[in-house]
C-alpha cells in the first residue's frame, strides 16, 4: 500500500512540485493526486521535490496528495512480455482496452505482466546446489521460436534449498527458495528491475558481423554491426518511421525466406 509523501505545492505543465517530503529519493517513482498518475522524482531541493509526471496533469491542484512505495521507477521483466504492445511506462494497451474501452484514462493501472497465466516451466538446477545471480534456474517456452532463461536475481548467491518441479506454474507462484546465512528468499519468474540502472553482465562479446538490412544507403554508407545499437535522430516527417517499416519488411522476407530453405521449398 502507497503512503502519502507530500501534497502538491505547484503544476508547471507536466511537472509538479511537491511539499512537505522527506522520504523521497531522486528518481523514486510517485503517484499524484487521487488519480494516482504516474510520475518521477527529477530533482530534490531543500523540503520540496519535483516529479515529472508521464500523464496530462489536467485538474491536478495545490493540496493533491502524492504516493509513494519508495522504489524507483521500474519495469516487470518475465515470460510474457513477447506479443505485447505497451505504452511508454509499461501499461498493457490491450489489457486496457479491455478493462475500460478503446480510450485510455488516467491514472488506469494494469499488471506489465499475466500474473494468472500458467507457464511450462522446467528446472535445470536440482537442489543442494550453489548458486548465484545470473544463473539460470530453468527455462520457459515463451513462443515456437524464444526459449526464455529464467535467471537467479544478480544479488542472490548460496544454496539452493528447494526448487519446483517440471509443470505449469504462474509468474506469480514461487520456483525456488535460496539460502544464504541461515536466511530464504524466494525466487520467482518475474522481477522488477529499475529502468535507470543497467543490467549486470559477466562479460560483453566484441562485435565482429555485419547486419544486412536491405537498405543499400545503410548497408553501403552506415553499417550496422549485428548486436550493436543505432539511433535514428531526425524530426517530423524526415523519415525515421519509414525506414523502421522497410527494415521490418526486410526482416520478415529473411525470415520467410530461411524457413523455406530449411524445409526445401525454394527453387
Amino acid at each position: 500500500m502507497a503512503n502519502v509523501a507530500g501534497r502538491v505545492f505547484r503544476v508547471v505543465g507536466p511537472v509538479v512540485e511537491i511539499e512537505g517530503v522527506s522520504t523521497l529519493r531522486m528518481l523514486d517513482m510517485v503517484e499524484v493526486g487521487d488519480e494516482h498518475l504516474v510520475g518521477e522524482v527529477v530533482r530534490l531541493k531543500e523540503d520540496k521535490a519535483y516529479v515529472q509526471v508521464y500523464e496530462d496533469t489536467t485538474s491536478i491542484k495545490a493540496g493533491d496528495p502524492v504516493f509513494s512505495e519508495g522504489y524507483p521507477l521500474y519495469v516487470e521483466l518475465g515470460p510474457g512480455l513477447i506479443g505485447k504492445i505497451y505504452d511508454g511506462i509499461q501499461r498493457p494497451l490491450e489489457a486496457i482496452q479491455e478493462k475500460e474501452g478503446i480510450f485510455i484514462k488516467r491514472g488506469v493501472h494494469v499488471s506489465a505482466l499475466d500474473r494468472n497465466k500458467k507457464w511450462h516451466f522446467t528446472p535445470v538446477k536440482k537442489e543442494g546446489m550453489s548458486v548465484k545471480g545470473g544463473e539460470v534456474i530453468g527455462e520457459v517456452i515463451e513462443t515456437a521460436l524464444i526459449k526464455h532463461k529464467i535467471m537467479f536475481p544478480p544479488a542472490t548467491e548460496g544454496k539452493l534449498k528447494w526448487v519446483a518441479k517440471e509443470g505449469e506454474y504462474p509468474i506469480s507462484e514461487k520456483i525456488a527458495v535460496v539460502e544464504s546465512n541461515g536466511q530464504n528468499s524466494d525466487v520467482f519468474m518475474w522481477s522488477r528491475w529499475p529502468v535507470r540502472k543497467p543490467r549486470p553482465y559477466l562479460e560483453r562479446e566484441t562485435v565482429s558481423e555485419p547486419l544486412i538490412t536491405g537498405q543499400r544507403v545503410i548497408d553501403t554508407l552506415f553499417p550496422v554491426a549485428k548486436g550493436g545499437c543505432v539511433a535514428i535522430p531526425g524530426g517530423f516527417g524526415t523519415g525515421k518511421t519509414v525506414v523502421q517499416h522497410q527494415l521490418a519488411k526486410w526482416s520478415t522476407l529473411i525470415s520467410l525466406y530461411s524457413s523455406a530453405a530449411a524445409s526445401g521449398e525454394t527453387r
